[in-house]
């Protein structure tokens, strides 16, 4: 049994060999471009035919725009087997573009009939909800995906709900267990909006959200759908016929979501602000109340001072009729108390008059006098009784005569 080596030793061969091969040095190799990624101004990307798959790698940055996912190109360069990771990679140095793969051009003729046919068209889109309680996600279950979507999503939001549908993200029959997906939870009533998301890949690892069949279930769907389907850079069909495409599935997650934080803040700012004008409105109300009261009180007065003017002047005109009465009445009363004078007894008494009377009855004719019975004689300072000396016949007699 020969002697056992160690893996670096192996490694370290393997490596020689490929070093010493001429042949292997700057060769032109033809392929079709997948899975292009950019770090630290290094392209990483593969070429693949019908049958095989080649890593490449390329430490030229301004070739990047050269490199593009579907285009098949012609690169130029060497195989470089790393010792320490055990890994071939093809180290690219030139770049030629021949033209585009057989996959980018299907996607590029099946996005120009659903353009053609509206799957496209804005007017169809349909509005994402503004308050969202529930969103369904479909994915597979097995990926950082669905993760990434609720970490993202509860951090800010712990109340909304997640539910997942899962499905295959690539390879055989994957397409239709998306399809599918999108036709089940697009009938749930309780979903608000859907995310049909999967991590980055090539054209070909993202294939299954090309297809006729996805984007069609996607149209008709009756709810709203995110496409958040590999990174920023990769486009898929699925973006296009979506009601809103998020560049990755963690995007998606903080697109759906209000940050509750600051929905807490915004809410405390608008008490603050609701409070501030209710002062405001109340310290107004308060300077209209006292002007008001300014107004009236001085109107009050104003009305008082008019009324007491006013009232002092009917007091006068009423003072001055009265007087004018009580003058006329002493008047009427001084004509009467004369009247009354003149007609008074006692005032003729005064004037050296008498009054004679018998049986209490005046007597104002001899006639009327009992010559046989006393009489009174009134004076205005006393009475006298008397008695006639001669009778009325012998009165009548003389006066006759």
């Amino acid at each position: 049994m020969p002697e056992a080596i160690s893996v670096t030793q192996l490694n370290t061969y393997i490596k020689q060999i490929f070093d010493a091969e001429e042949f292997l040095h700057n060769i032109p190799v033809m392929g079709e471009v997948f899975g292009v990624s950019f770090s630290r101004n290094v392209i990483y990307f593969s070429l693949k035919d019908d049958n095989s798959t080649l890593p490449c790698v390329c430490f030229y940055p301004n070739l990047i725009d050269k490199i593009i996912e579907g285009q098949k190109l012609i690169v130029t360069g060497s195989p470089n087997f790393y010792t320490k990771g055990g890994k071939l990679n093809f180290n690219v140095i030139k770049v030629e573009n021949v033209g585009q793969g057989k996959l980018y051009e299907q996607f590029l003729q099946l996005k120009q009939k659903l353009q053609d046919e509206g799957l496209f068209d804005s007017a169809h889109k349909k509005k994402i909800p503004n308050d969202i309680k529930r969103i369904g996600v479909i994915t597979s279950r097995e990926g950082a995906v669905i993760q990434d979507i609720k970490n993202v999503a509860w951090r800010r939001n712990p109340t909304v709900d997640i539910v997942l549908y899962n499905t295959k993200v690539q390879g055989n029959m994957a397409e239709n267990e998306i399809a599918h997906a999108i036709e089940v939870m697009g009938n749930y009533q309780n979903i608000d909006v859907i995310v049909v998301a999967r991590g980055g890949g090539s054209l070909e690892d993202l294939w299954a959200y090309n297809t006729e069949m996805v984007a069609r279930a996607t149209y008709n769907c009756p709810k709203p759908i995110i496409s958040a389907v590999g990174h920023e850079t990769d486009f898929t069909i699925i973006d296009f016929v979506s009601d809103l495409r998020a560049p990755t599935p963690s995007a998606a997650a903080e697109l759906l979501t209000y940050n509750l934080n600051d929905k807490k803040l915004e809410l405390f700012g608008l008490a603050d602000a609701f409070v501030k004008e209710c002062e405001d409105y109340l310290f107004n109300q308060n300077n209209n109340i006292n002007n008001i009261n300014l107004y009236l009180s001085n109107d009050i007065e104003k009305k008082v001072m008019n009324e007491q003017k006013e009232l002092s002047s009917i007091k006068l005109n009423i003072t001055n009729v009265f007087s004018n009465f009580i003058n006329q009445k002493y008047y009427e009363l001084g004509i009467t108390e004369n009247i009354l004078n003149k007609i008074n007894p006692n005032e003729i008494l005064n004037k050296g008059y008498a009054k004679v009377e018998q049986f209490n009855k005046s007597i104002n004719s001899i006639k009327q006098l009992d010559m046989n019975d006393s009489f009174s004689v009134i004076f205005k300072d006393g009475m006298i009784d008397a008695k006639a000396i001669s009778n009325k016949k012998d009165y009548k007699q003389e006066g006759e005569k």
